[in-house]
């Protein structure tokens, strides 16, 4: 059955659910006049939802002892129903959350793997990335793999599928990034042009464009339908860490271990703003589910939110992380900030006043990823002593 889905992005507690009823119904025709009421009323419930998850205190729920090496990625689907792992022990795992069952192991990669991600909505195929110098392609519900995907020659870090075509998208230390067909394996295009590697990578929203960031200090922007360039983000003065479209992809952000991030018009091409604040390495960024926020997460052991809708200035800074923080995210409903730090803690903020609201504690060694389910009321966080907990 075909499912329609609406992405309430700059939906909060503060939006009017009467106003926002109507402007669905307007939009979608498949909303008639008649059910608008109950819409309005759902929306409500929503918004209670939200309110009481805002004030929610996560405990821990689960430990997923993992793998038999260290971790290097970890992703939800969309559900949060399950997760999957990869390691450096060159396996990917499959897990129940609610049970925390390992369902299936994916076996085949001769090298770590390094990146894994679920095709959500539907997230019934996985992608991995390998130091094999090749990707993989599996079915999330039984691990068989369907292809392997050969071409590169270095290592593959970073994968992502389209969310509209049926391609793939790898990034390698080859200095390239490829596209892959889903259905056969096959490779569509090779996107030449860096003259670093490229560690970073994501699809548009309507899958037409792709970027890519290296360690040529740029970013590249690519139509995935002529697997053309079409723009070059330069102004970063050091590698880059990490790049990301907001919501409606006319934002591009970066940043880089020149110790600031970017933010980039991608119609054009141009530098919007310099952000300037850290005192160190910038290795991640998030933006809000609206597009209007971007963090920041630095090796000074702090994290930063930024305006990035009207003037970019400093809104909230997060200080208590004793060390570099390397990963940060958004609630879904974007009054809490997600930190995973090297100090073996993940720690919950207010985005609006910066206040740390609960620290999670537990690993014995860095938490080096973490990540809210899709519906804001689980939390994983992954680390360096080979396990992945379960907040709840």
């Amino acid at each position: 059955m075909d499912r329609t889905y609406i992405y309430l992005y700059i939906f909060s507690c503060r939006t009017n659910v009467n106003e926002l009823a109507a402007s669905i119904a307007a939009d979608e025709p498949l909303v008639t006049p008649n059910v608008i009421p109950q819409l309005a009323e759902s929306l409500a419930k929503l918004q209670t939802k939200i309110s009481n998850a805002n004030n929610h205190r996560f405990h821990k729920y689960k430990t997923l002892k993992t793998h038999l090496l260290p971790l290097t990625n970890v992703a939800f689907d969309r559900r949060g129903k399950r997760c999957i792992t990869g390691s450096y022990d060159r396996t990917c795992k499959l897990w129940d959350i609610d049970f925390g069952k390992e369902l299936v192991t994916l076996e085949g990669h001769k090298n770590v793997v390094y990146a894994v991600a679920f095709n959500s909505p539907c997230d019934d195929k996985i992608l991995t990335a390998s130091f094999d110098k090749t990707a993989r392609l599996w079915s999330a519900e039984t691990g068989e793999c369907y292809n392997t995907l050969w071409g590169h020659t270095a290592e593959v870090v970073t994968v992502q599928f389209n969310p509209r075509r049926l391609l793939v998208g790898t990034g390698s230390m080859d200095f390239t990034a490829r596209l892959y067909h889903i259905a056969t394996g096959q490779e569509v295009a090779t996107l030449r042009g860096h003259t670093g590697e490229v560690i970073a990578l994501q699809f548009s929203s309507d899958g037409n464009q792709i970027i890519t960031g290296s360690f040529d200090h740029s970013i590249s922007v690519w139509d995935t339908r002529t697997a053309k360039r079409v723009g070059i983000l330069s102004g970063h003065s050091e590698e880059i860490s990490n790049c990301l479209f907001n919501h409606d992809c006319t934002l591009i952000a970066s940043s880089s271990m020149d110790k600031t991030a970017k933010v980039w018009d991608q119609r054009t091409s141009s530098s919007l703003a310099t952000i300037m604040g850290h005192n160190d390495e910038v290795l991640d960024i998030a933006f809000d589910y609206t597009g209007h926020r971007l963090s920041t997460a630095s090796s000074d052991a702090t994290a930063c939110i930024w305006d990035v809708h009207s003037d970019f200035k400093l809104l909230a800074k997060m200080e208590g992380h004793r060390e570099e923080v390397s990963k940060v995210c958004f609630s879904p409903a974007g009054a809490q900030l997600l930190t995973a730090s090297l100090d073996r803690t993940a720690r919950l903020w207010n985005t609006d006043t910066g206040q740390c609201i609960q620290i999670l504690e537990g690993h014995t060694d860095d938490v080096f990823s973490c990540a809210f389910s899709y519906n804001g009321d689980i939390i994983i966080t992954a680390s360096k002593d080979n396990t992945c907990r379960i907040w709840r």
